[in-house]
């Protein structure tokens, strides 16, 4: 196991750092040209649009953490009939390839016969180009991301709820407390350990989204800078215009970005945790 994730994992990255030292020429061969890739990146204003993309996506899929909470708890509850068909249901988007994803919710938003506009238009409400407009198109897709990682964040609730006792809620109704007090008062508090695990794969996947950008939103879309997130920078840098090192470059401040911010969420932890 060590050797497979030194071969796998170490290897790479250690690689990869070098090449963000380098400038490779078009027909390969690499030259080390120290902090120039850095350097460039401080004054490079795609690389800071991409930044705030992503900031913005990853907040916006924030949003879901609650709403799986709150569905994990209704779908908890005894009594609650064809529980594993609502289970099912809710995690078909997960085990659904991303090609899939991305082809059916193009067809929804789609400007000029997807069924959301459709839809809107029977009540008299002129949708937008859901992933032309640069003011939606982010939203849009955090919609989709938020979507398709909704069943699995709410198995993960629906497995800390099992490790609340059932005498903690019969003392509260004896006590006179309805479902929304028990919910906040003993049952959010209860799933702090969860939400925080929850929370912290959240935010490093949102981090890392590209397959939505890339399946949804086209190079040629007038919405493709302002939905461009810092991995599909990486991709276009990289790969599509043959710039591996200055590619390098990018991932590694992503790399430093992740870890800062996970860092900071263990630091966090402690005063909102609870693990008694």
């Amino acid at each position: 196991m060590g050797l497979g994730l030194a071969v796998f994992y170490l290897w790479p990255v250690l690689q990869t750092f070098y090449f963000s030292f380098t400038e490779w020429g078009p027909f390969g061969g690499s030259t080390w040209i120290g902090l120039s890739n850095y350097s460039r990146l401080l004054h490079d204003d795609a690389v800071w649009l991409a930044l705030r993309n992503t900031a913005v996506y990853t907040l916006l899929s924030l949003a879901g953490i609650p709403l799986a909470m709150i569905f994990a708890a209704l779908l908890n509850q005894r009594g609650l009939r064809g529980r594993g068909v609502f289970r099912t249901l809710y995690y078909i988007p997960v085990v659904t390839m991303p090609a899939a994803v991305g082809l059916l919710w193009q067809y929804l938003y789609n400007g000029d016969y997807g069924l959301i506009n459709q839809s809107l238009a029977v009540v008299g409400i002129d949708g937008p180009g859901w992933l032309t407009d640069p003011r939606v198109a982010l939203i849009a897709l955090a919609v989709v991301g938020i979507w398709s990682q909704f069943g699995y964040t709410m198995v993960i609730f629906m497995a800390g709820l099992q490790n609340i006792p059932r005498e903690l809620a019969e003392a509260a109704a004896l006590d006179g407390a309805g479902s929304i007090q028990h919910f906040v008062r003993i049952t959010a508090p209860l799933l702090s350990p969860t939400t925080f695990f929850v929370s912290v794969i959240s935010i490093v996947g949102s981090l890392q989204m590209f397959d939505l950008v890339y399946l949804m939103v086209p190079p040629s879309s007038p919405a493709a800078d302002a939905t461009r997130t810092v991995v599909s920078l990486f991709y276009e840098t990289a790969f599509v215009k043959n710039a591996p090192g200055y590619g390098a470059a990018i991932a590694f401040v992503l790399l430093a970005v992740i870890a800062t911010l996970t860092a900071l969420q263990f630091r966090l932890q402690r005063r909102w945790v609870h693990y008694a």
